[in-house]
């Protein structure tokens, strides 16, 4: 049968990825399936795109030996096989026990309406001038007329190149009726109108009621091959085509392409017989590698800016608070806002000063003014007067004279006047700068003073003092001109009070530092010799403690020494005992004897456990007393270290 001799696909009809352009045609299973140039498994084909792949990729999971298993499922099993996992040698076609799984049923597909306009004749000669082109196109040689008037030959050529454009794979059988094969393959490519064929139109395919139903079967087989190229030229995920990945995916065909390329690869490694792919998993590991290169190097790039950032912080975390920095900022800018506001006080007092000489310079200058105005007043009077008078030649003369003498004597005033004016402006210049040098001299003074903390009010016994002195370079009489208590008399003995103060407050306080090193070297020597005097004593104690250590271990020996001499008596006791009760003569007497000698015995016993004894609490006794010593010592010593 034909069943025999072809493999049956596992794919269900796909889906239609350009359904703006079709003719609602579906696309058999094979179609999507590449063009096998090796042997074919006989456990059914790989499950594609669009269905999703449940293995995990391999390498992942340990894998079993593929060479020893026996798989007895019936599914996967082929109907003549007689070896589990080994693929026979032979290429005829088998169908495989695992049937389609995405098909519509046959009845199902019979009922469906074919809505093309198969009966129209601008569609009919629309299809025939499509599948010519397209045979054409694939390099199958036919004329253009040869689907005006089919023969039932020609069909079948056309139908045959037809298929093998869609399937490669797909090989027809000599031996079988084509009306067979025509039927099962469209059944095979899930042909949609495949309940409105009837075998026996295959005779005369030619006919006006069979014709356009067969011309529609071949433009559909056109179709279906123009998106079958269309769909592996689309470079699709679901292809699985591994030179197609991209370096960085995500997409879970692509995934499921790498693995199938390994399963591949594998396979033929384990048809050599081998049960380890290490070479294989390399690969496959490699090309996962490619993937991660650039998730590594942003990871690695943000771990170097995490690090960063932690050093970052942890300078922060060390560096002191900010809010310490403008504290200090504040403080500072306090002080400079002092500092500014007595300069400030001080240029404004400069400026009342200057204003105040200004005013008198302005009414001195109106004074001035005033004086000459009467003066000429005063000479155009005489000028009138000496007109109205009728002097003589002489007296002209005379008075010309004396005009030219007063001129000579007002020239030579003018130029002892400039002269002056000249030696008022040196002066003036002079007194400037001595008057800037004396303001420096009183800035420094002041802040000297500042330093010093000699602004009143002074500390007793000076409390009335006032050191201030201020600058009036504008006064007219020089000894107002610095205000304030007089240097010779007030300020100069009130510093130098204030030096001998502090010279004498000095040498107080380098007496007492001088009184306390003295007190420190002797407490520091009293130290010392209590040390050596604890040494002594500690000496001392452990001695008595050797001592005491030594007698009692004397007593211990002397006492086992007793112990076992009483031991002996008394077994010579017991033996002397049993002698007079066996013998019956000299019991009493040599009884009386060893009574005596252990009654002696017991005694020098007794007597060496009191000596012991006083000694111990003699010694315990002695050593309570030095402890208390040294703690009322050390304690005196506390004390007069804390009053100090």
């Amino acid at each position: 049968m034909m069943g025999d001799r072809k493999r049956r696909s596992m794919m269900p009809p796909p889906t239609d990825l350009y359904p703006s352009g079709r003719s609602n045609i579906p696309m058999p299973a094979t179609a999507k399936k590449p063009r096998q140039t090796g042997r074919m498994s006989m456990a059914g084909p790989a499950l594609r795109g669009p269905h999703q792949v449940t293995s995990q990729i391999p390498g992942t999971n340990p894998r079993h030996s593929m060479l020893k298993s026996q798989n007895v499922n019936p599914l996967l099993q082929s109907v003549s096989k007689s070896q589990y996992g080994r693929t026979p040698s032979h290429s005829t076609r088998r169908v495989s026990t695992w049937g389609g799984q995405g098909g519509p049923l046959i009845g199902s597909q019979g009922s469906i309406k074919d809505s093309r306009p198969l009966r129209e004749r601008p569609y009919q000669a629309k299809m025939r001038q499509e599948v010519v082109t397209w045979l054409t196109s694939n390099g199958c040689d036919v004329s253009s007329q040869i689907l005006q008037n089919i023969t039932s030959k020609d069909f079948r050529v056309v139908f045959q190149h037809l298929v093998c454009i869609v399937d490669p794979e797909w090989s027809f059988n000599p031996d079988q009726r084509f009306e067979e094969q025509f039927m099962h393959l469209l059944r095979e490519f899930h042909y949609s109108y495949f309940g409105q064929l009837d075998i026996k139109t295959l005779a005369t395919p030619g006919a006006m009621h069979t014709w356009p139903l067969l011309l529609g079967v071949l433009h559909w087989l056109s179709e279906l091959g123009k998106e079958r190229l269309h769909y592996l030229d689309s470079q699709d995920p679901t292809l699985q085509d591994s030179s197609l990945i991209p370096n960085e995916f995500d997409d879970i065909d692509h995934h499921q392409a790498l693995a199938i390329d390994h399963y591949a690869r594998a396979y033929q490694v384990f048809l050599d017989g081998k049960d380890v792919f290490p070479d294989q998993e390399r690969i496959l590991e490699d090309r996962y590698a490619r993937k991660d290169e650039q998730v590594v190097a942003q990871l690695d790039v943000q771990r170097e800016e995490f690090k960063q950032f932690q050093i970052e912080l942890e300078s922060l975390e060390k560096s002191p608070a900010p809010v310490e920095e403008l504290k200090k900022e504040i403080g500072f800018i306090k002080r400079d806002k002092a500092k500014f506001e007595e300069i400030l006080r001080r240029c404004e007092s400069k400026k009342r000063k200057l204003t105040d000489t200004l005013t008198r310079e302005k009414t001195e200058l109106a004074y001035c003014v005033s004086n000459l105005e009467k003066l000429q007043s005063e000479e155009l009077r005489l000028i009138g007067i000496v007109k109205e008078q009728n002097l003589t030649p002489e007296e002209v003369v005379r008075m010309n004279t004396e005009h030219e003498t007063l001129s000579r004597d007002l020239e030579t005033l003018k130029h002892k006047i400039n002269e002056t004016n000249q030696v008022v402006i040196k002066l003036e210049v002079s007194l400037t700068r001595k008057v800037s040098d004396t303001e420096e001299a009183l800035d420094a003074y002041s802040n000297l003073l500042s330093n010093l903390g000699l602004f009143p009010p002074l500390p007793p016994p000076l409390q009335d003092m006032d050191l201030n002195l201020d600058l009036n370079p504008a006064a007219s009489n020089p000894l107002n001109l610095l205000s304030g208590a007089d240097i010779r008399k007030v300020v100069k003995p009130t510093l130098s009070r204030v030096a001998e103060m502090k010279r004498a407050e000095r040498a107080n306080v380098e007496s007492e530092r001088i009184k306390v090193d003295n007190e420190v070297d002797q407490l520091t020597l009293e130290c010392e010799n209590m040390d050596e005097e604890v040494v002594e004593i500690s000496n001392k104690v452990n001695g008595l403690n050797d001592q005491a250590d030594e007698l009692r271990e004397a007593a211990q020996q002397e006492a086992v020494v007793s112990n076992a001499e009483t031991a002996r008596l008394e077994r010579e006791l017991a033996q002397a005992r049993t002698a007079a009760m066996a013998n019956g003569v000299g019991v009493k007497s040599r009884l009386q004897g060893l009574q005596i000698a252990f009654r002696e015995q017991v005694d020098k016993v007794n007597r060496l456990k009191d000596e012991t004894t006083r000694a111990i609490i003699k010694n315990s006794s002695d050593i309570v007393q030095f402890k208390e010593e040294v703690s009322k010592q050390l304690k005196h010593l506390r004390d007069f270290a804390e009053a100090n």
